[in-house]
């Protein structure tokens, strides 16, 4: 059997085959065929293609993907690696995505358009990433903390900035640079991972559970600009929905949201430093300490000096042509690391609970490499546990 690059498909056993008959009691068989027909165009594969990375007849995936037909475990586990989607995504009910930062979708078959077929990727992961944490909570081994909720309302980008500000106090971070946008969205109630994804990133709330994906191949000032923006979603919530109305566009609805995660990353009062500087080079040498001190992106740093109003305009519109190279970036900080989303891709709490799941024997270390989202290897997380 081959995947849909041609390469054969080894079939070792099915792990999850004992959860898989009270896993599809969850969907019907139509809405399990329906998830099939999406995800093989998706693909760009005909029913003829699949059934023969499979093994199947083409008969049998139409009359999978109609609903009429059942398939066993391992012909389903089958079906979910030749399309390379994770078997939950099969199996499970998708919560409403509250953020999908990609183009709008406007109908038509899930594989018409590059943004439509990016949009179902990524929910799969978004629901695949739901899962895990899910699981590690079911069996005991981690805690969701409760969600924050913006009390206020946000019509205007002064609230917005405002709820940022007020997230900052509830995390007690005062304006001091955040070292871990995952660690502070977990402090929150949002569990957020870095992945390969086609689009920047997405979030939803699933009951007193909230998760979000941030693309991992984003330069790390787009990846930490992202969790923020996700972040947003979730803190600004119902209030932000219902007091913006249907009436608010998709469009100004982000906006608000950027305005947020700008004024979280790199609070206004920090930004004001830079308009001290005696001369252009001076306050550009402290707008670059400013942008790598913060971690955000040299677009994000001028726009927030912009916000304090000190700064000429055409001054600034200058320097946003004069990009520092990472060589300024890291020398503005006397070469210190910073790591964020890109060797660290899980919560801290989170990999802590896929440690103890691994040292109680609920899982074992593959799946344990799965759900740390190849952070770890498996001799790796081996030696943690044994230790």
């Amino acid at each position: 059997m081959a995947d849909r690059r041609g390469t054969p498909i080894p079939f070792t056993g099915c792990n999850e085959c004992a959860t898989i008959a009270h896993m599809v009691e969850e969907l019907s068989w139509a809405q399990i065929g329906e998830r099939v027909r999406e995800s093989r165009s998706v693909a760009g594969l005909s029913q003829q293609a699949l059934a023969d990375a499979v093994g199947l007849e083409r008969s049998m995936i139409s009359k999978l993907e109609k609903g009429d037909r059942r398939v066993d475990a391992v012909e389903l586990t089958l079906l979910a690696r030749a399309l390379d989607y994770p078997l939950s995504f099969f199996l499970n009910p998708l919560p409403d995505v509250i953020s999908r930062r990609t183009a709008d979708v406007h109908g038509g078959d899930v594989g018409d358009s590059p943004a439509a077929r990016s949009a179902h990727r990524t929910e799969s992961l978004l629901a695949e990433w739901l899962q895990d944490v899910h699981q590690l909570v079911s069996v005991g081994v981690l805690d969701a903390l409760p969600l924050l909720h913006y009390p206020g309302s946000v019509t205007v980008a002064e609230e917005a900035r405002e709820a940022a500000q007020w997230l900052r106090a509830e995390l007690s971070l005062g304006n001091r640079p955040i070292e871990s946008v995952a660690d502070v969205s977990e402090q929150a109630g949002q569990f957020v991972a870095a992945i390969p994804l086609s689009s920047d990133g997405a979030s939803l709330v699933d009951g007193s559970i909230a998760v979000a994906v941030v693309n991992l191949d984003q330069v790390p000032g787009r990846r930490r600009s992202t969790a923020a923006h996700e972040l947003g979603h979730m803190i600004l919530g119902d209030e932000f929905s219902s007091d913006l109305g249907v009436h608010a566009s998709r469009e100004e609805r982000e906006r608000l949201v950027e305005e947020f995660a700008a004024e979280f990353l790199l609070p206004t009062a920090e930004a004001m430093s830079v308009a001290q500087g005696n001369d252009q080079e001076e306050r550009r040498y402290f707008l670059v300490r400013l942008s790598a001190a913060f971690r955000v992106s040299w677009g994000l740093a001028i726009a927030q000096v912009r916000r304090t109003g000190l700064m000429d305009p055409d001054e600034l519109r200058e320097l946003r042509t004069r990009t520092p190279t990472d060589v300024e970036f890291k020398d503005a900080l006397g070469w210190k690391p910073q790591p964020d989303l890109a060797s660290v891709r899980v919560p801290p709490r989170y990999a802590s609970a896929v440690v103890a799941a691994l040292q109680a024997n609920l899982i074992t270390p593959a799946r344990a490499v799965e759900m740390m989202r190849g952070q770890v290897s498996t001799e790796e997380l081996t030696e943690e546990a044994a230790e």
